[in-house]
């Protein structure tokens, strides 16, 4: 695959071609994935695991492309080093967000804990199905739709970053203002939310 190969589908991901999106997804999830699972090291995946964190990074990436974030976006040594950079955050957050106490800490139990409800019953997965319903998964899209409709474009942004797994700070950085704004704007999402 050569660079005018890739420069063609950076070109197509900043007009919005679907097409050009689907081929950088199948030339560079596998990379990312392996990338994440080495970046995660021998944490805990019980939240998210590496392909939850290649996909969470190729998501970000996508959005930050279309939005016209990167201008130094041109060929495929800048697209890795970008691909890169994206999952070793989100790999660095997800394991920091693991390793909360309010998370456990380390010690919460897995699926043993549903070991003797239901003979039949194989850890989790005979407590509940794979996959929401259709219909659970229209309602929270729908949900989600409606309260992100609900706030201001500056206030909206900050949501996405923080529904992405950004942290405080990172979302500071990125919106170039203090953490403590960040905290302040977070609260009235929640003020707007909660009514």
């Amino acid at each position: 695959m050569g660079d005018e190969e890739i420069t063609r589908w950076l070109s197509g991901l900043a007009r919005g071609d679907d097409a050009a999106v689907q081929r950088i997804w199948q030339q560079y999830y596998g990379q990312l994935v392996r990338l994440a699972r080495r970046k995660l090291g021998d944490a805990r995946r019980r939240a998210a695991d590496e392909e939850d964190v290649a996909q969470s990074a190729f998501f970000s990436f996508c959005r930050g492309a279309a939005a016209g974030r990167f201008p130094r976006l041109d060929d495929r040594h800048d697209l890795w080093k970008l691909l890169v950079t994206i999952t070793a955050r989100k790999a660095t957050a997800q394991t920091r967000r693991d390793r909360r106490k309010k998370r456990g800490g380390g010690g919460e139990r897995g699926e043993s804990v549903f070991a003797g409800i239901d003979s039949e019953a194989a850890g989790i997965a005979g407590v509940m199905g794979n996959e929401p319903t259709p219909e659970v998964a229209a309602a929270v899209a729908e949900e989600c739709r409606r309260l992100l409709g609900a706030l201001p474009d500056a206030l909206r942004q900050l949501a996405m970053l923080k529904l992405e797994g950004y942290s405080n700070v990172e979302i500071a950085a990125q919106l170039d203002c203090a953490p403590r704004t960040v905290e302040r704007k977070l609260a009235t999402i929640r003020q707007i939310w909660g009514e």
